[in-house]
C-alpha cells in the first residue's frame, strides 16, 4: 500500500492507501464510527464499519481521543457529499500516539486560554488557514522581488542605535557595549541600495511599545525594499504595485483557507490599480468633516485612519506628512520645507497602515544636522553618513508590516492570530 498525502487524495480513487495524521474529531453511530483524520494538507473523513474491521479496531475507532496520532489503512472511495469529494472505507486502525484530556476541545474557549494554549490552538482549522496564508504571502513577497530584479540582503538584528525612536529600543548588553533589538533593517537596506540599487531586507523586528491594542506586537516581521534614485512618485508606485501582486496571489491559490475564515473576498478584489492618493493635508480635511478633532500638525493615529478608510474601497496612499512628526531621516519637499516626502498606505476596513514609507534625506550635512537636532550619538550613525559623503543619491523606500497585511487579507481582528507565537506586552510563552 501507498501512504499518501489528503491534498493527493483523488489521485488514487479505489485503491488501497494509506493515511497518517491525527484526529479531528469523531462520531459514531451503531456499527459505524465516522473519524475526521487530519494531516496537515486536509482533513478527510474515514469510515469504520463494524463488519470490515477486527473488534479491537472498532473498539479503538469509538474511544480514540481527540488529537491522538494514527495510521489508517483504507480504500479511497468517491463521496460527493464531502469537500474533498472522497472519503476512506477503513481496513485498519494503527494507533501511533494516545492524547489523553487534550486541552482544547470543540466547545468554545476564551482568548487568553487559547493564547496559553497557543503550541496547541494552532492545530485547530482557522489556524491552520491563516498560517497556510501567511506562507503563501511570504512566498509572494520573495517572488515579487526575485521577478521585478531585487537582491535580499540580510540586515542585523543586533544594532548600536534607533532607527524609529528611542523610547521603544530593547536594550541588551554587547560585551560591555549597549546594543539593541533591531527596530527595522531600513538604514543598512539604504547601504545595500547604494552597492546594488534594487534591494529589500526581510526579517524579524522589535518594538518595546507598551501598548495593548490589537495592532500592536513586540516581535513582527517585516519586509524593506530600497530603491536608488526613486522619488516619492516611483515609491508610491512600488508599494501599489506590490500590493495588488500579493493579494493577487493569495486569491490565485488560498481561496479554500480565505474559505474557511469566511473572509468576504470582494473586499480584497477591490484591491487594484490606481490606489487613491490624498496629501496629509487633505487626510486632516477629510477628518475634521467627521467631526475628528485632528488638527494640522497632529498625527494620524489608528481611529483616524479608520474614519479616512472608510471614504475609500481600496487601500489609499496619504503623503506628504508635516516634518516635525516624521523620522530624522526623510527628505523635506523642496516646494515646502515644512513637509516631507512621507508615504502611509492605509488598508481597508480599519485595519490601518500596512506600508510606510519615504524618499531619504541624501544631503550629508542636512542629515547630520538632523541627527544633533534630535540628540542622536553621532558616532553610532558615522557609517550612514558615509553613504551621504561618497556617492550619495536620491532614494527612497519603505516597510511593510507582514502581520498587519495578513490581519487584513485574512479579515482577523487581532495580530495575535497572524503570526504563529505572538509577542505582546504580557505575553512571553509559549
Amino acid at each position: 500500500m501507498t501512504r499518501v498525502y489528503i491534498k493527493d487524495i483523488g489521485k488514487y480513487s479505489g485503491q488501497e492507501i494509506i493515511l497518517q495524521g491525527w484526529l479531528y474529531n469523531k462520531s459514531s453511530k451503531g456499527k459505524l464510527a465516522f473519524l475526521q483524520l487530519r494531516d496537515g494538507t486536509g482533513v478527510i473523513q474515514c469510515v469504520v464499519f463494524k463488519g470490515d474491521v477486527s473488534e479491537e479496531v472498532f473498539k479503538l475507532a469509538e474511544t480514540l481521543p481527540q488529537e491522538s496520532s494514527f495510521a489508517v489503512a483504507g480504500i479511497v472511495k468517491e463521496d460527493k457529499r464531502s469537500k474533498l469529494g472522497f472519503e476512506i472505507g477503513v481496513k485498519n486502525i494503527s494507533l501511533i500516539r494516545l492524547a489523553k484530556d487534550y486541552p482544547i476541545s470543540p466547545k468554545e474557549h476564551g482568548t487568553a486560554f487559547l493564547m496559553d494554549h497557543r503550541h496547541l490552538w494552532l492545530r485547530s482549522s482557522r489556524q491552520t488557514a491563516i498560517l497556510k496564508i501567511r506562507d503563501e504571502i511570504i512566498f509572494a513577497i520573495r517572488e515579487y522581488f526575485r521577478n521585478n530584479d531585487f537582491t535580499l540582503v540580510d540586515s542585523p538584528i543586533l544594532t548600536p542605535a534607533a532607527s524609529e525612536g528611542t523610547s521603544t529600543l530593547f536594550e541588551t548588553d554587547y560585551f560591555g557595549q549597549k546594543a539593541y533589538l533591531s527596530q527595522s533593517g531600513q538604514l543598512y537596506g539604504e547601504a545595500a541600495a547604494m552597492a546594488l540599487g534594487k534591494i529589500y531586507c526581510f526579517g524579524p523586528t522589535f518594538r518595546a511599545e507598551k501598548s495593548k491594542t490589537r495592532r500592536h506586537l513586540t516581535e513582527f516581521w517585516m519586509v524593506e525594499p530600497e530603491v536608488a534614485f526613486n522619488d516619492l512618485n516611483d515609491n508610491m508606485d512600488l508599494a501599489e504595485d506590490f500590493i495588488c501582486y500579493l493579494v493577487r496571489q493569495v486569491l490565485k491559490n488560498r481561496r479554500a483557507e480565505l474559505a474557511v475564515l469566511e473572509r468576504d473576498i470582494s473586499k480584497l478584489e477591490c484591491a487594484r490599480k490606481p490606489f487613491p492618493r490624498i496629501t496629509y493635508t487633505e487626510a486632516i480635511e477629510i477628518l475634521n468633516k467627521k467631526g475628528n478633532p485632528t488638527q494640522w500638525g497632529g498625527d494620524i493615529g489608528g481611529d483616524e485612519e479608520t474614519l479616512i478608510s472608510r471614504e475609500f474601497d481600496r487601500p489609499v496612499i496619504i503623503n506628504r506628512y508635516p516634518a516635525a512628526i516624521k523620522a530624522f531621516y526623510m527628505k523635506r519637499d523642496p516646494q515646502d520645507p515644512k513637509l516631507a516626502l512621507a508615504m502611509d498606505v492605509i488598508g481597508p476596513e480599519g485595519y490601518g497602515e500596512i506600508i510606510g514609507g519615504s524618499v531619504r534625506e541624501e544631503d550629508y550635512e542636512t542629515l547630520l544636522a538632523r541627527i544633533k537636532e534630535q540628540n542622536l550619538p553621532v558616532e553610532a550613525f558615522d557609517w550612514y553618513l558615509d553613504l551621504r559623503k561618497y556617492g550619495g543619491v536620491p532614494h527612497a523606500g519603505f516597510g511593510m508590516g507582514i502581520e498587519r497585511f495578513i490581519a487584513w487579507i485574512c479579515g482577523v481582528p487581532h495580530l495575535r492570530e497572524t503570526i504563529p507565537f505572538p509577542r505582546l506586552m504580557d505575553r512571553l510563552k509559549p
